[in-house]
């Protein structure tokens, strides 16, 4: 690419200088041929008039002394009243350059070497070329920058994108001054954040799902264990086989709850959603479940809301609040529904004896868990909701209160989250 640029700027730099230079070297010599002429014509009227002046005052005129007043001239004298006078050297025929003025008396010619001419038009000339190759020079030093300016750069986006291809997804931060390898740059570190979050989350889930089944798959063999060995006492293997099938719901909630945050991560983008449809499927849902707790659920605030966000994205943090309420809380439950200036905001809370104070900062920390939880349900809620643009916060401890902030659908225009790989 670098020879590719270098040559065209050449190419360039040649015309243009052709186009100029060639033109202006014409026009110089012509010029010099019409200076020269004209100085020998004024030469030539001048002495016409002193050799007319000289016959009036009858003075002689004397060829020795116009040598020597025109040096380098040949000059020829016609005149009434006086004999033709020569002065000076006569050039040779084919580098004879003459010019005349005459009068009603006669006539005076004045002729010199046109060689003298040909050495000031080479003068030019060469000045011409050396101005013109000087040119040349320049447009080559530039065209080396510019090439250097610009392929440079590109080969340094070629690495970052081979870098990215390879796994090392770190932005390079680079500029070059130039905007639009500027903007590239800025794109490809965006991708760089973007791959190296994506990254960041395969980890986290291989880590969280290496973490999280470990427990349930050993609790799962332990009972195994127990009913192969009370093989012969049918109360025993009733027993362990119900405590196995709660180890199995367990162990497929977990997998569930992650395989669903990796599905989000990947493909999650924010729509404008009804709330109350949400909120509505929600409390039918687990009405059943609080019913036979002997709890309720209660549905107020600002109803016909909408917000920016994903219907099973919603309804899986709202689930993961009721059930911990469920697990965790007390009393009734409610969500109130409000609209702020900033946002659209859910909160649930219940009567129960709250959050404990060593847990109140940690509860959205992963594999905190207040009683016997997987310690994943509020930290994959919260990403949930966050991936959505929104926030997931614990309001007041005691009673336990969280509070979802969702954004208006009048925010799509000016703030869109994008998910996953561009």
């Amino acid at each position: 690419m670098r020879r590719r640029l270098l040559s065209s700027m050449l190419l360039v730099a040649v015309i243009a200088v052709l186009l100029l230079g060639v033109p202006l070297g014409v026009v110089v010599v012509r010029l010099i041929h019409d200076e020269a002429a004209t100085e020998l014509h004024s030469e030539a009227t001048r002495l016409l008039i002193g050799v007319e002046y000289s016959i009036s005052q009858e003075q002689s005129i004397d060829p020795k002394q116009l040598e020597k007043n025109y040096p380098d001239r040949y000059i020829q004298v016609f005149v009434q009243g006086v004999a033709p006078i020569a002065a000076g050297t006569a050039p040779p025929a084919h580098r004879q350059m003459t010019e005349e003025a005459r009068s009603e008396n006669g006539y005076v010619r004045v002729s010199q070497d046109a060689a003298q001419v040909q050495q000031g038009v080479r003068a030019r000339l060469v000045l011409i070329v050396a101005l013109i190759l000087a040119a040349l020079g320049v447009a080559v030093g530039l065209a080396i920058v510019t090439s250097l300016r610009l392929t440079l750069p590109l080969q340094d986006l070629a690495r970052i994108a081979e870098r990215l291809g390879s796994g090392d997804a770190r932005p390079s931060r680079h500029r070059y001054g130039i905007p639009e390898l500027d903007r590239v740059a800025q794109v490809l570190d965006r991708s760089a954040v973007r791959i190296a979050d994506l990254l960041g989350r395969e980890r986290e889930f291989a880590t969280d799902a290496s973490h999280q089944l470990r427990t349930p798959l050993t609790g799962l063999n332990m009972r195994l264990e127990e009913i192969v060995a009370a093989a012969g006492e049918p109360a025993i293997v009733r027993e362990e086989g119900e405590a196995a099938i709660v180890q199995v719901e367990r162990l497929t909630a977990v997998i569930d709850e992650l395989l669903a945050a990796a599905r989000r991560q990947r493909h999650a983008q924010a729509e404008a959603i009804d709330v109350d449809q949400v909120l509505d499927q929600q409390v039918t849902e687990w009405e059943p479940a609080f019913r036979r707790a002997q709890r309720s659920i209660k549905l107020v605030g600002s109803r016909g809301l909408r917000a920016l966000a994903t219907t099973g994205g919603l309804s899986q943090a709202v689930a993961t609040l009721l059930e911990n309420s469920l697990q965790h809380g007390g009393g009734t439950v409610t969500i109130t529904t409000t609209s702020t200036e900033k946002s659209i905001v859910i909160e649930v809370a219940d009567q129960g004896p709250g959050i404990p104070e060593e847990l109140g900062g940690r509860v959205f920390e992963r594999n905190v868990s207040g009683a016997g939880g997987t310690g994943l349900g509020l930290t994959l809620a919260r990403s949930i909701v966050a991936a959505d643009g929104g926030r997931l916060e614990l309001i007041k401890r005691r009673p336990a209160t969280f509070a979802i902030f969702l954004r208006h659908v009048e925010d799509d225009a000016r703030y869109r989250v994008v998910s996953g790989p561009a």
